[in-house]
């Protein structure tokens, strides 16, 4: 009898205690919570949880993965709209897993807990942020070569420093920007036209230097036809004589008249 009894103590024991499961931070807040984040505490194996205002919340520590379910709209400096559906990996920082059940006990310690942090606090977060960060750059600037990639990065820092404060490590964060049809018509028209422009103006620059190839050739044919003076031939011995080779033989000579 004394046996049945200490097994039925036993076995009520067990069922009032929880386990923290492997590969998650157990996290038990008791007295309800009521003095703050000193009532939450880091706990591991099995957990009592019989006591009144006990609760034990478990926070998975693998990489969690997350991906907005509908679009989100966003407009550009220049108030052009454009889409995007961001894709997100992160992981909650072990010694940080108070942090993130005391801040979002209101979630509830469920298997939805993560999930419900994602729906409910994460992703509104990220919405801000790149509806913010979107209104500092315009359609061109976004389009332009590297444009999107200088936008998602910006976004992706943000995004990881917002994290960080709530105890969690940004593993993976990409923006899917997407542009309607029209938007990429115009952008791509005016790309064609900037395209023509240039061209235009390398034709124009290629051009003058041509006409002013063939008015030095008209000179210097003109000036053949002429003839040599002597005092080119002068000109000349000056240009390429040093001054201190000594000369031998006859050198050009030109003779000043002097005026009466």
């Amino acid at each position: 009898m004394k046996k049945l009894m200490i097994s039925a103590v036993l076995i009520a024991t067990l069922a009032a205690c929880s386990r923290v499961e492997p590969n998650q931070a157990g996290v038990l807040m008791e007295n309800y919570g009521r003095n703050g984040k000193s009532d939450f505490s880091i706990v591991v194996g099995r957990v009592w949880t019989m006591s009144p205002g006990t609760e034990l919340y478990q926070v998975p520590l693998w990489e969690q993965r997350g991906e907005f379910k509908e679009y989100l709209t966003l407009k550009a400096a220049d108030n052009t709209e454009f889409r995007a559906r961001p894709m997100y990996s992160f992981r909650v920082i072990k010694s940080r897993a108070v942090d993130v059940v005391f801040d979002n006990k209101q979630l509830g310690a469920g298997d939805n807990f993560i999930e419900s942090l994602e729906d409910n606090i994460l992703e509104p977060k990220i919405f801000d942020l790149m509806k913010e960060e979107s209104r500092r750059y315009t359609t061109d600037e976004l389009m332009a070569k590297g444009g999107s990639l200088m936008f998602e990065q910006k976004v992706q820092t943000l995004v990881k420093e917002e994290f960080e404060k709530r105890g969690l490590e940004l593993i993976t964060f990409s923006s899917q920007l997407e542009f309607s049809k029209s938007v990429t018509e115009r952008i791509d028209k005016r790309n064609e036209v900037n395209t023509n422009i240039s061209v235009i103006e390398q034709q124009i620059e290629e051009q003058k230097k041509r006409l002013e190839l063939a008015q030095l050739q008209a000179a210097t044919n003109k000036a053949i036809s002429e003839g040599i003076t002597p005092q080119l031939l002068q000109q000349q011995f000056i240009e390429k004589w040093d001054g201190k080779t000594p000369l031998y033989g006859n050198t050009p000579i030109t003779v000043f008249k002097q005026e009466k």
